[in-house]
């Protein structure tokens, strides 16, 4: 979607989005415990790629969210960033609302392949996508003209939804139509149940996120703005993404900071001019800039100043603390790590940025060996190379 650029910048992109699946794994161990104290003792200095485990938490306080989970395993951030990851690749780059609803439903509500913890802004996002469904099939039977049994109205809503989970607009006359006629070969039944699907798909609505502004309104934006990197779109992409699962206008206004940073970085932007570009985007640019004074990093000092938890307005600011004070990748994700708190969410914009100024491999970039340690590495690596190298064609 942005012939216009050139493909230069792609190994930057590449490395970037590489970069959030390494930071977030190297994470996920110590993630949720708050106390950078309990982290020294249990880390040392290296803290990264830990087996989450219940003991790491007695002692200090946290939350031990991830039971069962291995070392090299993605957070729940991860699996998200994955699910737009997948939509984005199945339509050339271009982010088809509908379709980022009906995987993420599918991944993370009932029956689906995710296993592990689910964060707030999920649960209430799934409610509502369930909410939004109800509120469209009665919109859709009250509209519905030819005279129907409360059985045949019944069937055919079991009939439809299949097919409104996976089809839009025009696509849904033909399957609609013959599976009805399995049951009903009267054209009027069929017509009716066609009419029924397509009122039901004009009433889902693209904006159902919780009304939240935590971390994942911004942890999975990365995908999105390599595809639409250089593209007027992208705000406006950014956006709808965002209200799918965070419909909030702060957790906006920070993913707006979030995206023009990382869209700088993508540009080959010095990482300074990226973040003074990105700061006046923030609800709160003073604290971002009150995070990037003084001559050293210092992650749990940046924690007890502006917070750990998943509130992006925490979490911002320790963003910008570590990423104006680190000098490579490794010391980055580290210094997250050791602040604590929820160093998973924040691992996708600090491991991104880190990897777009400083590459794969070498001293400052992101490690060969913790490329190898992530799970699924080479499908996810895969992955990445063609969503970048396809985003021009798309």
């Amino acid at each position: 979607m942005t012939d216009n650029l050139s493909d230069h910048r792609d190994p930057a992109m590449i490395a970037a989005l590489a970069g959030g699946w390494v930071a977030d794994a190297a994470s996920l161990g110590l993630h949720w415990l708050y106390d950078s104290k309990r982290i020294l003792e249990v880390g040392g200095q290296s803290p990264e790629f830990l087996a989450p485990k219940a003991e790491y938490f007695v002692g200090g306080f946290g939350y031990f969210a991830h039971e069962g989970k291995r070392s090299g395993d993605i957070s729940h951030y991860g699996a998200a960033t994955g699910v737009l990851t997948q939509s984005l690749l199945a339509n050339g780059g271009r982010l088809d609302i509908r379709d980022y609803q009906r995987r993420f439903r599918g991944f993370f509500g009932p029956g689906g392949q995710w296993q592990g913890y689910i964060d707030n802004p999920t649960r209430i996002t799934l409610n509502n996508l369930d909410a939004i469904e109800r509120s469209a099939i009665e919109q859709a039977q009250s509209a519905t003209k030819v005279p129907l049994t409360d059985k045949q109205k019944r069937l055919l809503v079991q009939k439809v939804l299949p097919y409104t989970r996976h089809l839009s607009g025009q696509q849904l006359a033909d399957p609609v139509r013959k599976a009805i006629g399995l049951t009903y070969q009267e054209a009027d039944i069929q017509e009716a149940g066609v009419h029924l699907a397509q009122t039901i798909d004009r009433n889902l609505l693209p904006a159902s996120g919780a009304d939240d502004m935590q971390l994942p309104a911004i942890s999975k934006l990365p995908p999105l703005v390599a595809c639409y990197h250089g593209s007027d779109a992208l705000m406006e992409a950014m956006e709808t993404a965002v209200r799918a699962t965070n419909h909030n206008d702060d957790a906006v206004a920070w993913a707006r900071c979030a995206t023009r940073l990382l869209d700088q970085l993508f540009s080959g932007e010095t990482l300074s001019s990226a973040l003074d570009t990105a700061t006046p985007e923030a609800p709160a640019p003073d604290n971002l800039e009150k995070a990037r004074m003084g001559s050293r990093m210092d992650g749990p000092g940046a924690g007890d100043t502006f917070g750990r938890t998943c509130y992006l307005h925490e979490a911002m600011p320790v963003i910008f603390h570590i990423l104006s004070h680190a000098r490579s990748y490794t010391e980055a994700v580290r210094a997250n790590i050791q602040c604590g708190g929820d160093s998973c969410g924040r691992a996708w914009i600090i491991g991104p940025a880190m990897a777009a100024i400083h590459g794969i491999g070498g001293e400052r970039g992101v490690p060969l060996s913790w490329l190898a340690r992530v799970t699924n590495a080479a499908a996810i690596l895969s992955d990445i190379e063609i969503l970048v190298k396809g985003r021009q064609k798309g």
